[in-house]
Order: structure tokens, then sequence, then C-alpha cells
């Protein structure tokens, strides 16, 4: 009974982390946005989506370091199919999600793109290898130049500062406050997810659910907690670039750094099973291209068809 009761306060403190400090990193990513005059879609796709996606990129790397590269390419092509149909899903459901144009035009194909290549590179020789993993670091990197020229082109011509109201920074405080208290919230995310994943886990284990299953749901969800109260904060604030960036940037992140850098330090295995969860993964990213293309936003339906699709594909996973 004790340690049930301790593995509930466990889970508690990781909710509580979880949801102010995706509180305190979206208000610290807004006014970051807001000081240097960059739109919020650019910081989704680079602060926030590399800062949430900090649980599948440790992961991996860990794995590596052990040994244990074959988790790499199912954990990431499952985070990404649960970032689209779960994360974006319930935070269509929870507020609509505006989609900017630039997102539907370049960064959308950019994620069909990179999710073609790595399953294309998995099954040429049933390996990722290390010179594979250059060529997504490459493409990762010629990616994040394209985004510092974006921001750069977004400021104002002339290079005025933006006006006081937008400059605001976090809490009242000053510029360094801001970076901190937004280093603050990250680190409460993780934290609270993996808080949240332990609490969860042991809660199921107590009550005698498999490991199977456990690791089907909880800690596949898990891993993706920072996405997802992340997302539904920023799109509950008004903050939709916010929201639709740290997915596409996260699920771009995870194919090109994390399979990358990953395959750098150890080839991977690319089983056939993999190709399904591809084939999925490419999916997903589509539907939402569609959905950006055609209404400009996800709404509510768009968010319950996202949920009914991950259902489908969990129902298929159990059976």
């Amino acid at each position: 009974m004790t340690a049930v009761l301790l593995n509930l306060i466990i889970l508690a403190v990781g909710f509580v982390l979880l949801i102010k400090g995706a509180d305190f990193f979206v208000k610290g990513a807004s006014a970051i946005a807001r000081r240097f005059r960059v739109p919020q879609l650019i910081i989704g796709l680079t602060i926030v989506a590399m800062g949430t996606s900090a649980p599948e990129a440790a992961v991996s790397i860990s794995a590596a370091l052990s040994g244990d590269a074959d988790i790499t390419i199912g954990n990431v092509l499952g985070s990404n199919i649960l970032n689209v149909l779960i994360v974006l899903g319930m935070t269509a459901v929870v507020a609509p999600v505006t989609v900017d144009k630039k997102a539907v035009t370049f960064d959308l194909p950019i994620v069909l793109g990179t999710t073609t290549l790595l399953v294309a590179l998995g099954m040429i020789g049933r390996m990722v290898d290390r010179w594979e993993g250059l060529i997504l670091l490459v493409i990762f990197c010629a990616y994040m130049v394209r985004l510092f020229f974006d921001a750069k082109e977004a400021k104002d011509p002339d290079g005025s500062e933006a006006p006081d109201d937008d400059r605001r920074p976090f809490f009242g405080q000053g510029n360094i406050w801001t970076y901190l208290m937004t280093l603050l919230g990250l680190a409460m995310i993780v934290v609270g997810s993996k808080a949240t994943v332990y609490g969860a886990t042991e809660i199921a284990l107590d009550l005698g659910v498999s490991q199977r299953i456990i690791g089907l749901t909880i800690v596949a969800f898990g891993t993706s907690l920072p996405e997802l109260v992340t997302s539904v904060i920023a799109a509950r604030r008004g903050e939709a670039g916010l929201a639709i960036g740290n997915i596409i940037g996260s699920n771009i992140f995870n194919i090109l750094f994390v399979t990358g850098i990953t395959a750098l330090i150890t080839p991977i295995a690319f089983i056939k099973a993999f190709l399904f969860d591809g084939v999925i993964a490419f999916a997903a990213a589509l539907l939402l291209w569609i959905f950006a293309w055609r209404l400009g936003k996800l709404n509510q339906i768009c968010g319950i068809i996202m949920l009914a699709g991950y259902a489908a594909y969990f129902i298929y996973l159990i059976l």
C-alpha cells in the first residue's frame, strides 16, 4: 500500500511538473520570439521542437552507446506517428490550430520527404549505416541554415527593434530571467515526463498489466508527453505557431538528427516490420498536410479523425 501511494505521489508530481513546466516553456519561447521578432513557427520548429524531443534523443543515443541501437528506428517512427495523430489530434480537439502557409509549402513536405528517405535508406541494406547517418545530419544542417535565413528575413527590413509591447519580457523581469525560466520550464518538462512514466509504469505493474502493453502505451506515450503538453498549452494560449511548429520540428529532428547521430555511433538495423511503421508515419504526415492545405487549420473534426487513425493503428499493434 505504501509503494502504491508513493507511485501515485510520483505520478501526481510528474503531471504538475509537466503542466507548469510547459506553461513556463511556452511563455518563455513566445517572449523570445517577440524579443527578436522571429515568427512563432520558426521558434516552434527549433527551440521548442528540439527541447521537447530531448527524451527521444536521450533514449536513442543512450541505447546506441549501450549497444542497443536497434530500438532507434522504432522509437523515431513510433514517436512521429504519435506526435501527429495523438498530440496534434488532441490539441485540435482542445483548440483549433491554424497552420502557417510556410509550413504547408515547405516544412510539411520536408517531413514527408525525410520519412520516405529514412525508410528507403533502411530498406536498401536493412541497415542505416554511418555514411547514411552522415547524409541525414547534413540534410538537418541544411534545414537549420534555411530556418536561420527565414528568421532573418522575418525581421523588419530596416532592422528596427520591435515595439515595447511586443518585446515585453517573461513575467515582467529582464531578458536573462526570460531565458532562465524558459530553460527551467524545459527541465521541468523532461523531469515531469520521466516521473509520470515511472509512476504510471509501476502502478500498471502493481495491477498486473503486462510489460508489452506498458511499452506500447505508457512508455510510448510518455516520451511524447513533452510535445503533447507543450502543444496543448500553446494552442490554448493562442500560440498556434508554437503548437504546429513543435510537432513538425520534432518529427524532422527525430528523423534527421536523432537517427543520424545514432547511426554515426553505430549502424542501426532496419527490420522488415519497420516498413509498415514507416508507411503509417508517412500516411499520418500526409493526412496532416492534406488538412492544412485544404482547411488552413486543424479543427475538432480533424482532431477526431487523427485520434481515430491512431486508435486503428494501436489496435493493429495489439492484435
